[in-house]
């Protein structure tokens, strides 16, 4: 097939530039022939590593952050309680550690979905970089006295706090030590450490790229749930919850698959070409 068919077969037959699937007479999805399968997940890893507009995005997270530990010092914006030492709580991987180099990795290793055994490889070597403006906050608010920790869900067996905290003080971030760090093998529900941090600390912000970072309530499988969920909190946003992109992974692919992590099967890349057409409830 020459290069000009081949491009019109994966763009004008479906109208979206660098998809798997097409799209048949009937309109519902159908596989493209293997040859001819470009990446699913390439644009959003060019995105990833290209834009500058994704950097900006991080950068503005941090200002909000940085912002908010300013009011809450000058005792504005809310009435300060107690005399509980101030805290920000943050998520890890793609808020203040990027996973860039992983999708990378992945890409080309020629994968179209999450891959476990690739991602832990990739902890162990100390993979992960610091996101744009993360190093610079989080030495910010230790310069202020605010304490940062660190709520994760990453599993690479018995030394996974371990090889956390590496990542974490590899890329030179405030406060990467045990005592910030929080990394849960078992679940996704970060709730509990959450809870068990305001016990002893006044938080002032939360920091993520994935809704489930500030409440689990916003853990459901159902696209127009958690858009539902979300919108009643709308007022947080900015301000208490920062959030941050993050278009490769995260519940909002649970809300799609029915789970965070899906492998690449057919019936995968029929519901990814569903997902943006807007065909999932």
């Amino acid at each position: 097939m020459s290069d000009l068919a081949r491009r019109s077969l994966l763009t004008g037959a479906t109208g979206i530039a660098g998809g798997s699937l097409l799209l048949s007479g009937a309109g519902r999805a159908a596989a493209a022939p293997a040859d001819d399968i470009q990446n699913i997940l390439s644009a959003a890893v060019a995105w990833r590593e290209t834009a500058a507009e994704r950097d900006m995005l991080y950068r503005q997270g941090f200002n909000i952050a940085r912002d908010r530990i300013d009011a809450v010092l000058r005792g504005r914006g809310q009435t300060r309680r107690g005399d509980k030492p101030l805290a920000v709580i943050c998520d890890v991987d793609d808020t203040v550690l990027s996973a860039d180099t992983y999708w990378v990795r992945l890409v080309a290793a020629g994968k179209q979905a999450f891959d476990d055994a690739l991602w832990d490889k990739w902890v162990i070597e100390n993979g992960p970089t610091a996101t744009a403006g993360a190093v610079e906050f989080t030495r910010y608010a230790e310069s202020r006295g605010v304490e940062v920790f660190y709520v994760s869900s990453r599993d690479q067996g018995p030394d996974t706090q371990r090889y956390g905290v590496g990542n974490l003080a590899h890329v030179g971030l405030a406060y990467a030590d045990d005592a910030h760090c929080t990394f849960l093998r078992e679940s996704s529900n970060k709730e509990p450490a959450q809870k068990a941090i305001a016990e002893t600390h006044e938080v002032i912000a939360y920091l993520g790229d994935n809704l489930n970072d500030f409440r689990r309530t916003y853990y459901v499988k159902s696209v127009a749930q958690r858009k539902v969920l979300a919108g009643e909190d709308a007022e947080e946003f900015g301000r208490r919850f920062i959030l941050f992109p993050n278009n490769t992974d995260g519940h909002w692919v649970g809300a799609i698959f029915g789970e965070s992590e899906p492998a690449d099967t057919p019936a995968y890349r029929e519901r990814m070409l569903q997902a943006a057409l807007n065909q999932v409830p």
